[in-house]
C-alpha cells in the first residue's frame, strides 16, 4: 500500500522527527519538500511520513496524515502534522484563531536600519504571478488586500548575511517575504522578492525555527525548536534563543 523506504530514507526520516506522540507528529521540513500534494505529483511530507509509520510500525492498513498547516516548498523548519481526525480538526481551528506562536529565522542580505518593530501592511496576491504586493489602505478595497501584521527583530550578522527572527501574527500568502522585501530586509535566495541570485539548492534562506502552543488534546504546554539547515553557515543558534 505505502512504498518502502530505503534504509537511508528511513533513517533520515527518523532522524528529522522533532516531537512525536500518538496524536501529533513534528518534522523539521527540507528545502525542496511540499507540505501537501500539487499538480508536480512529487511526494508530499505527508506521504513520506505515512510510509515511514508503516514500515517503523508494520502497520498492515491505512495510516491517518492530515496537515493542519503548511509551509512554502522553498521554505525549511518546523511542519506540524496530525495523527488523529481529532488532532486536525482543533489544530486546524487553533491555526485559524492564531492560538500558534509561530517564530520564523530569515537570513537577508540587509540588515534592518531599526532593530526590533512591528509592521502592518495591507498585502494583496497575484494569482497569475504567485507573488503578493503591499498596496496602500485607500487601495486595500478595490484590490482584496489583507491586512498582514508581524513582529520583527534583528539576532546577528555573518559576513555577509543578517538575522532576524519574525513572530507571525498572520498568515497571509507570502507574508515574511514580501513585509520584509519591502523594508528592505531581502531574504537571502529569494529571487521573486529582489534577492540579487539564487540559493545553490533553489530555496530561500527562511527557516520555520519555533513554534509554541496547547496540545490539542493533552492540554500541555509545547515549545518545540527546529536545527538549521546545515547551509546556514556562520550562524551562532546558541546566542540567539
Amino acid at each position: 500500500m505505502y512504498r518502502q523506504l530505503s534504509k537511508s530514507e528511513f533513517e533520515d526520516a527518523q532522524a528529522r522527527i522533532l516531537y512525536e506522540d500518538n496524536h501529533l507528529l513534528v518534522v523539521n521540513k527540507r528545502v525542496g519538500e511540499i507540505t501537501q500534494g500539487d499538480k508536480t505529483g512529487d511526494e508530499c511530507l505527508a506521504e513520506l511520513y505515512k510510509a515511514f509509520i508503516a514500515q517503523r510500525d508494520e502497520k498492515p492498513g491505512q495510516v491517518f496524515m492530515g496537515i493542519p498547516h503548511r509551509l512554502d516548498r522553498p521554505v525549511s523548519g518546523i511542519c506540524i502534522l496530525a495523527k488523529t481526525s481529532k488532532a486536525l480538526s482543533r489544530l486546524t481551528e487553533m491555526f485559524r484563531d492564531g492560538a500558534v506562536s509561530k517564530f520564523y529565522w530569515a537570513l537577508c542580505c540587509d540588515r534592518p536600519k531599526i532593530e526590533q518593530g512591528h509592521l502592518e501592511d495591507w498585502m494583496t496576491r497575484n494569482e497569475k504571478q504567485n507573488k503578493s504586493y503591499i498596496v496602500s489602505k485607500e487601495r486595500a478595497t478595490q484590490t482584496k488586500a489583507k491586512l498582514a501584521k508581524l513582529n520583527y527583530r534583528y539576532l546577528q550578522s555573518t559576513e555577509r548575511y543578517h538575522l532576524i527572527e519574525v513572530e507571525l501574527l498572520s498568515g497571509r500568502h507570502h507574508q515574511i517575504r514580501c513585509q520584509l522585501s519591502n523594508m528592505g530586509c531581502i531574504i537571502k535566495g529569494d529571487l521573486k522578492y529582489g534577492a540579487p541570485r539564487s540559493n545553490p539548492d533553489g530555496g530561500i534562506s527562511l527557516h520555520a525555527r519555533r513554534i509554541n502552543f496547547i496540545h490539542p488534546v493533552k492540554k500541555i504546554e509545547l515549545c518545540i525548536t527546529a536545527p538549521l539547515p546545515a547551509e546556514w553557515k556562520g550562524i551562532k543558534e546558541e546566542i540567539c534563543d
